[in-house]
């Protein structure tokens, strides 16, 4: 640490950022005191004593306060001198998981720690990961111009999102596609961009359609459209090979690759929540993963009472809502995982549609306040790291609520700051302490 750093640590520090990063942890606090209340029990007592989720959130916010201030009196260059060791730390934490590993809900991607508590190493791959690419970015050497470089960086996020696959955290994999939006600022062809959108509906469609009938479309598209550039096969032959080389992809995705991942990868329940999302059923007597549990249970539409329970949670809330403590839904303990991935129904119960546009915009003016540090960076390191951590905060909140409404399977995303859980708590803090500390000393340039 530097004693420049440690006279004033306030110094510089975005204090907008801290104030409302505050008002958000205390309002998942309560949150959590909505959906635990008993009035049968003492809170005071359960909170005193940390028996209860709320008490417990509460206890990880002191802990992660004296986290970010720790963060903040650091030297910012000591983040970019370890942003590689940190993420090969991150991954061999990851592999750790297969063998050290404490399965909880069906995951097997936590170690436990003591105490009780239990440490998920892929919430805070997400710190590392940020920190590598932003190091690797701000390279001298790296010119994010080639592809090249977009492959590296493609590759430092592809490794923990596979691992989290591995684990049977589909969230936590997905939420590693975030990093697009730093990668883009840097300058990542929008044709990328094109490609990668073309393939999430390539798969969507795979789900609405059956293969062997898609594969035949895919085909007379070809087809068509080799006949209408037909002119041009004389003056430039590489047309046929880059029009054949599509054909084969898009219809080995449509035929083998998407349909061995949903029966060989994915759990069943996992591969159910996709299809839910088009409406689709599956049949889990086609997943080979379930086969091999003798004595597995057939999965129902797991997600289909969840969401509608969470809807109905939030619908019943109407435009002012039932008021604090009155919900019958969040009361009655309808809604599953209501402390974690459903906490925003709480939300939507207690205080209506007045309420959650409120909370909404307090996110809305948290990201803006981010994208705003992340323009105003004037090292690379910086700028890549802030835009990473806009993508993650955006992702995790426009996931989660649009999961509670039924317009994204359930895939098990907290509310950022706002759910039930300390790794989660922790990786948010870190994420934003670590760019409150680097905007602090934007005048200098990182490498």
């Amino acid at each position: 640490m530097s004693s420049n750093y440690n006279n004033n640590f306030s110094k510089g520090t975005d204090l907008a950022v801290i104030i409302l990063y505050l008002l958000m942890v205390c309002i998942g606090i309560l949150c959590i005191f909505m959906v635990e209340y008993n009035p049968n029990t003492n809170w005071a007592t359960s909170f005193i004593g940390g028996k209860t989720g709320y008490s417990k959130q509460f206890f990880f916010l002191i802990f992660c306060a004296f986290i970010g201030v720790f963060i903040l009196l650091m030297d910012s260059k000591v983040f970019t001198a370890l942003a590689n060791i940190l993420f090969a730390s991150g991954i061999l934490l990851m592999l750790a998981t297969f063998v050290l590993g404490k399965e909880i809900n069906g995951s097997k991607s936590w170690i436990p720690i003591a105490a009780g508590f239990n440490l998920q190493p892929a919430e805070l791959c997400k710190i590392f990961t940020a920190l590598a690419l932003a190091k690797f970015i701000s390279r001298p050497e790296t010119d994010f111009t080639k592809l090249q470089s977009h492959l590296v960086a493609g590759s430092m996020i592809a490794i923990p999102a596979i691992l989290s696959i591995m684990q049977h955290e589909l969230g936590l994999a997905l939420v590693y596609s975030a990093f697009i939006f730093a990668m883009y600022r840097e300058g990542l062809p929008p044709i990328i961009l094109v490609v990668l959108l073309s393939f999430a509906i390539l798969v969507i469609a795979t789900l609405l359609l059956e293969p062997t009938l898609l594969a035949i479309i895919l085909t007379v598209i070809a087809g068509m459209l080799l006949m209408y550039l037909g002119k041009s096969f004389k003056r430039n032959k590489q047309i046929i090979i880059i029009v054949a080389s599509v054909w084969v992809f898009c219809v080995g995705t449509v035929r083998f690759a998407v349909p061995y991942i949903f029966n060989n990868v994915f759990e069943c329940y996992q591969t159910t929540r996709i299809y839910s999302m088009v409406g689709k059923e599956y049949d889990c007597g086609l997943n080979k993963r379930s086969a091999q549990k003798p004595g597995a249970k057939a999965a129902r539409k797991p997600d289909d009472y969840n969401v509608k329970q969470s809807k109905i949670a939030i619908g019943s809330g109407g435009f002012w809502g039932r008021g604090f403590l009155k919900g019958t839904q969040t009361r009655g303990k309808y809604v599953p995982e209501q402390n974690t991935d459903f906490i925003f129904t709480s939300l939507g119960e207690a205080f209506g549609f007045v309420g959650t546009f409120t909370f909404l915009g307090l996110y809305l003016f948290f990201l803006f306040r981010l994208i705003r540090i992340a323009e105003r960076q004037r090292s690379t390191f910086s700028r890549v790291y802030a835009y990473s951590v806009v993508g993650i905060f955006f992702f995790h909140i426009a996931v989660n609520i649009s999961m509670t409404i039924g317009l994204f399977p359930v895939v098990g995303i907290p509310l950022p700051l706002i759910s039930y859980g300390g790794s989660s708590l922790l990786t948010f803090t870190a994420l934003v302490f670590i760019l409150l500390r680097l905007d602090a000393d934007r005048q200098m340039v990182l490498r």
